[in-house]
């Protein structure tokens, strides 16, 4: 037992060395993710989109025209940069992208309201930023509604109705929007933790990647097969070493993103922490089972980044799984990235409890059960 326990210690002392001497690999994995964390943060730090570039074209020159153009300048999220004279030039600057949305205000404008006629307004989006346009959308919606509403009033006090009934009247249904968990919908709050741990993941990949193939090149394995070290004992150990590296390099992206840049975490931070070990446990297993079957170290890394760098993008994080193909809903629940970054959202917006997120930390430690006992079959026959 002390035998093994010696051999156990030795082979984690010449796993941290080996780590710590691979200087790129060392310093990806120290600093890539908190300068992530930064980066994003600084491109994330105006919370919401203001100012949306909007072009206003008035070609009614009205006292109305006039009020809904001030209407639409004292927007909170739309900022007027140029009133040009034609659809025509709003079209080349939308082109151009020096403006995202333009609205032309038709001739006539003001004899269409006073007759209480439909009047059509033109809005153009540019929907080749979907962020933009999104935003943009929401905006002038919000806007319509406002107009929409201020016309209704006047035909009813047109009709004789006194100003208090009118608005009643026509704001006898109201829907009053009341975002949960996020309620100033910043993009910092949804996006800069999940970008920093994306790039954490990706390097914990590239590491688990060398966990079996990377020892096939060096003297030292074939003196360790000679002194009797067991290929499990001997994985068991180096294995350690790495998922702790992984839990040590998450630590101060966690400190930072709630302590410093006050990123929301509605659980306990022991059960984020936990749940993170168990997805690091999934990860290492998964490029384990890459770093077992790869036949050199350059084609394991490629296996792995194939892996890790689109898993964000199909995890369901940023677009909604349930607006994928069957098939693809299906193959990507298999990826350890699915679970966690899906869990991350509810434990750090939502807290659901652990009866909730069991089936989340149960196919994890399942990802990494069938990939390690996989990983070890293949290796066992090389």
């Amino acid at each position: 037992m002390r035998t093994m326990l010696r051999q156990c210690l030795a082979v984690m002392r010449r796993e941290v060395y080996y780590l710590w001497r691979d200087k790129g690999l060392r310093n990806i994995l120290l600093a890539g993710s908190l300068l992530g964390l930064l980066v994003f943060y600084a491109t994330y730090s105006t919370q919401v989109l203001k100012d949306i570039p909007t072009a206003v074209v008035d070609l009614d020159c009205s006292r109305e025209s006039r009020q809904l153009v001030e209407d639409v300048s004292g927007a909170e999220n739309l900022k007027v940069v140029a009133c040009p004279g034609s659809f025509a030039e709003v079209e080349e600057l939308i082109r151009r992208g020096q403006v995202v949305v333009g609205i032309v205000i038709p001739e006539n404008y003001a004899k269409s309201v006073s007759l209480r006629r439909q009047v059509n307004l033109s809005v153009i989006i540019d929907g080749s930023n979907m962020i933009y346009a999104t935003n943009a959308a929401n905006t002038v919606l919000a806007i319509t509604g406002t107009i929409n509403a201020q016309a209704g009033i006047k035909t009813l006090l047109a009709g004789g109705l006194h100003p208090d009934q009118a608005q009643e009247a026509f704001s006898s249904v109201t829907f009053r929007e009341e975002p949960w968990f996020n309620p100033t919908l910043n993009y910092a709050y949804f996006l800069v933790l999940a970008l920093a741990l994306n790039l954490w993941q990706q390097c914990c990949m590239l590491t688990a990647c060398m966990n079996i193939i990377g020892e096939t090149g060096r003297k030292s394995w074939s003196q360790l097969k000679a002194a009797g070290v067991s290929k499990f004992m001997f994985f068991f150990s180096k294995s350690t070493v790495q998922i702790a590296l992984f839990i040590l390099t998450v630590l101060p992206v966690y400190y930072l993103s709630f302590n410093v840049l006050k990123l929301p975490l509605a659980c306990s931070f022991w059960m984020l922490l936990l749940f993170t070990l168990a997805f690091a446990l999934a990860l290492h297993a998964t490029g384990t089972l890459v770093s077992s079957f790869a036949r050199t170290s350059v084609n394991s890394t490629r296996f792995g980044m194939i892996i890790a760098v689109p898993s964000f993008i199909l995890c369901g994080y940023t677009w909604p799984l349930e607006a994928m193909p069957q098939i693809v809903q299906q193959v990507v629940k298999v990826l350890p990235q699915t679970w966690f970054f899906q869990g991350i959202n509810y434990l750090t917006f939502k807290d659901p409890g652990w009866t909730f997120m069991a089936p989340f930390f149960s196919a994890l430690l399942v990802i990494a059960a069938l990939s390690y006992a996989a990983a070890a079959l293949i290796a066992s026959r090389s």
